[in-house]
């Protein structure tokens, strides 16, 4: 099973995202920022992180070259509102992708789908 470590700051979000993703079969560990993030990725194994980018104390950007460091085969996707932060984290972090808000939980089904190289089949 693929273990997704989801850091955003947001509540509701971070609740909406990470329940859209154990429906989708992912194992979901959900904190609310950067810096909570890095215990859990010195510890235990992720195959992907998932990042909102601007968040307190630690942004995504920093939270994800971190992440190449501690553990560099887990993969990183951004999500943000922002597009001016876009194009920070596509210049910062170009191997990762960026999902602007607002998308269809479809939509980050499908990309996590395609980061892992799986067929298609979001239900959401």
């Amino acid at each position: 099973m693929i273990r997704i470590l989801l850091a955003e700051d947001d509540l509701a979000m971070r609740s909406y995202l990470a329940r859209a993703l154990e429906n989708a079969g992912y194992d979901v560990v959900a904190v609310d920022r950067g810096t909570a993030a890095l215990p859990w990725l010195e510890r235990e194994r992720f195959d992907l992180l998932l990042s909102d980018i601007v968040m307190p104390e630690m942004d995504g950007i920093e939270l994800a070259q971190r992440c190449a460091e501690i553990s560099p085969q887990t993969k990183v996707i951004f999500i943000t509102g922002f597009a001016a932060v876009t194009l920070k984290a596509n210049r910062e972090a170009p191997q990762a992708k960026v999902l602007s808000k607002p998308f269809h939980l479809r939509d980050l089904v499908l990309e996590v789908q395609r980061v892992f190289g799986l067929p298609s089949q979001a239900s959401i």
